[in-house]
């Protein structure tokens, strides 16, 4: 392993913190991390929405403390999505086209980062809006992003945050609390079916030689939730993020 399980587990709670300061579970960075550190392709996914699950528990909670969690309007996007994460989770993909789908989902999720305050503002501007009146909207983002998020190991909220502020669905907390709630079932979904896929033999081995990582997922997202937003600004911190995301993609897309 190229950063060595104490190292890789330092850049998991760095990016923990990061990510759980700005409403999100981290899932393409833990990924794009792992695939640098070339461990198997078929524990990737496990591995990456263990730690989203981890992440974004707390903050989850947090957000439906604080009432932003608006479940009447979630629960749309939600009915499809979770059967379709297991979908994807359970998804049999060779290694070199599972590469491919990574490597393209790392780039969209980067590019997104990085566009999401121009998305922002159009959103604002634009009569997107009232896409999201229509009743099959929420089911069918829901649906696409978690099988997508089931079969790569994603868990999708760096893809709908986007589209929800392009489409005007709410306030950005909102929409913030909507994403992480959505990363949160749909990354345990995912999980169930990769485990299905591989058998628990891999996955408890998963879990079992690389807990460090889980260790250090738990310990950087509660400190980010308290601190890593007033240390560094949201914007800088996801630039950084999607750099490291592009970079890992043009690398997958390259080899």
């Amino acid at each position: 392993m190229a950063f060595g399980i104490a190292g890789l587990a330092v850049l998991f709670a760095l990016t923990a913190a990061l990510y759980a300061s700005v409403g999100f579970g981290g899932g393409s960075t833990y990924i794009a991390l792992l695939a640098l550190a070339d461990l198997d392709y078929r524990v990737l996914p496990i591995i990456a929405l263990l730690c989203n699950i981890i992440v974004v528990t707390g903050g989850a909670v947090r957000f439906q403390a604080r009432g932003l969690i608006d479940w009447q309007k979630i629960w749309p996007i939600l009915i499809l999505s979770v059967p379709a994460a297991w979908l994807g989770g359970r998804m049999v993909i060779a290694q070199d086209n599972f590469m491919i789908l990574l490597g393209l989902s790392l780039a969209a999720a980067g590019i997104l980062l990085i566009m999401e305050p121009f998305i922002k503002r159009a959103g604002s501007e634009s009569g997107f809006g009232q896409w999201t009146s229509h009743q099959l909207f929420a089911p069918a983002i829901g649906t696409a992003i978690g099988f997508l998020s089931g079969m790569v190991g994603i868990g999708g909220g760096i893809f709908l945050a986007p589209i929800l502020l392009l489409t005007r669905w709410a306030d950005s907390r909102r929409i913030a609390a909507t994403a992480s709630v959505f990363i949160l079932v749909n990354s345990i979904a995912g999980v169930g079916g990769q485990l299905m896929k591989s058998g628990l033999s891999i996955g408890g081995e998963a879990v079992l030689a690389y807990w460090p990582l889980f260790l250090g997922v738990l310990l950087g997202g509660q400190i980010g939730s308290f601190l890593a937003s007033k240390a560094l600004p949201e914007l800088w911190i996801r630039r950084l993020t999607a750099l490291l995301i592009l970079y890992v993609a043009v690398r997958l897309l390259w080899v």
